[in-house]
């Protein structure tokens, strides 16, 4: 059953613990770029953290189908992932650099691994 936007509004508030500029910042490093799949020369992480800068900047109101799609779709992601806490050190794992792509930071307030 889907989510309703409530529900994907609520989830998404509670996950997207990046601040828009943060998510820029980070999204500028090669560590951000250095992780995920490449199909064409970006991974689909790197390309959803620049929609979700464009979803975050956009007043709940004026959403479009397609970002509130996206959405639902990062809140996927970013559930499924912290479920699967590595062991060992994150600060600088793949794991935690790729949910940073799409505007969760782990190890944050409000972070999975904390």
């Amino acid at each position: 059953m889907a989510k309703s936007r409530d529900e994907i509004w609520d989830d998404w508030r509670a996950l997207m613990n990046m601040a828009p500029k943060e998510l820029e910042e980070w999204l500028e490093t090669e560590e951000s770029r250095a992780v995920g799949d490449d199909a064409d020369g970006e991974s689909t992480g790197h390309a959803s953290g620049r929609r979700i800068v464009s979803i975050k900047r956009t007043d709940k109101d004026d959403l479009t189908d397609d970002q509130w799609d996206h959405m639902g779709k990062v809140v996927g992601y970013v559930r499924r992932h912290c479920a699967q806490v590595p062991d060992g050190d994150i600060e600088s794992s793949t794991w935690r650099y790729s949910l940073m792509n799409w505007g969760h930071d782990p190890l944050a307030d409000g972070g999975c691994a904390k």
